[in-house]
């Protein structure tokens, strides 16, 4: 993961993107409230896209068009938040601007959050105009 992240960031300084960076959390108490208690004192003056089930997957074309128009619409912090074994808790949820998803299976949380990292470092490279094997 960390591979991913440093080339995103490398990447996307020329860009106006980045760094690139994870933030894990753990609360202290069991349960979903508890959770969202911990991680909202992480979401000042962002834009929260949560990684969910029921979000929307995206192309990787899509996926860094949308990180493109978000960065030219004068976001400076963009996050995605991947929530714990039972997702977020719906006080969270209420508070995204999006919801991602990674197609209809169940993924363990640290792959989750490499499947991520590699997709924001291929978004990057395809909004620098990098080669894209799908092309």
């Amino acid at each position: 993961m960390k591979l991913y992240l440093d080339r995103a960031t490398l990447a996307g300084r020329a860009l106006g993107l980045g760094p690139v960076e994870v933030l894990e959390v753990e609360s202290r108490k069991p349960g979903k409230a508890a959770e969202a208690e911990v991680l909202r004192a992480h979401l000042a003056d962002c834009h929260l896209i949560a990684c969910d089930e029921h979000g929307t997957a995206r192309p990787s074309r899509a996926f860094a068009a949308e990180i493109g128009r978000l960065r030219d619409d004068g976001v400076r912090r963009l996050v995605f938040m991947i929530g714990g074994a039972d997702g977020l808790d719906p006080s969270i949820l209420a508070e995204v601007r999006g919801k991602l998803a990674f197609g209809p299976q169940t993924w363990p949380h640290a792959l989750a959050r490499v499947m991520l990292a590699e997709q924001v470092y291929r978004a990057v490279t395809i909004l620098a105009g990098g080669p894209y094997h799908r092309d």
